[in-house]
């Protein structure tokens, strides 16, 4: 098949069209908007409803417990030796290091209240109850 035009007038396209990547930039963008609060509250559990002031952490680490009573460290499933070990470390390198407990509010108190003593016998000095705002 012939072609249909010279080649003589074909020119050189010298630049880039910038409309697709433009496109797939709003698209990620978009994408971690919405995907940043659930890796912030990644394992699902039912916080207490209370209203509190924001806390201000250089250094912080959460320690979650779910309703069946299982902790996590970070979104790491740990018990309760090894959550003292890691808290211990952890003020070794940042003492002013901040925990924050989040505790599902089906659960028994006394397991917070263990939590509770596991990370004063750790010398946790700042600790904060995490709670759902209730506005």
């Amino acid at each position: 098949m012939p072609r249909q035009m010279p080649p003589s007038t074909l020119k050189q396209m010298s630049e880039i069209n910038l409309t697709p990547l433009m496109d797939l930039t709003f698209i990620l963008l978009i994408t971690f908007i919405i995907t940043f609060p659930l890796i912030e509250q990644g394992i699902p559990i039912n916080l207490p409803t209370q209203k509190a002031a924001p806390i201000e952490a250089t250094q912080s680490k959460t320690v979650t417990i779910d309703n069946s009573g299982i902790m996590y460290f970070d979104h790491d499933p740990i018990s309760d030796v090894e959550l003292q070990q890691a808290v211990t470390a952890l003020l070794e390198v940042e003492p002013q290091a901040t925990v924050f407990i989040r505790a599902d509010e089906a659960l028994a108190y006394g397991k917070v209240v263990d939590v509770m003593k596991i990370l004063r016998q750790a010398n946790v000095t700042r600790l904060a109850l995490v709670t759902q705002s209730d506005e």
